[in-house]
């Protein structure tokens, strides 16, 4: 199973997904959470898929305690899709790979 999703940290937040010019799905997650792990899977599918298109990153709560407080999260896994360093769209809570990546794509400007 490759790693195509990227690692996001409160160092790397700012400038990865707030300075993007392309739409940014962010999996806030942890090793504890069983259905952060559960749709883990799908999110590195979804990375794949939208290579070029859009950017897909994972935010370890635990460790990036800083960026988890900003964006007020509260319940893992939170989905936020970000476009223009703004969030657009959310989805608390385990959920199937086509709904993601439906949600992400409502933001993929069309080439």
């Amino acid at each position: 199973m490759g790693q195509n999703s990227i690692e996001l940290t409160d160092a790397n937040f700012e400038e990865v997904v707030l300075k993007s010019d392309k739409p940014v799905l962010v999996d806030f997650w942890a090793e504890w959470c069983g259905p952060c792990l559960m749709i883990g899977p799908s999110i590195e599918e979804i990375a794949g898929e939208v290579s070029g298109k859009a950017v897909v990153g994972k935010l370890n709560v635990d460790n990036n305690p800083q960026v988890s407080s900003t964006f007020g999260i509260r319940s893992i896994p939170t989905l936020l899709v970000f476009k223009n360093g703004q969030v657009v769209d959310k989805h608390v809570g385990a959920a199937a790979k086509n709904a993601l990546m439906a949600k992400l794509m409502n933001h993929v400007t069309a080439e």
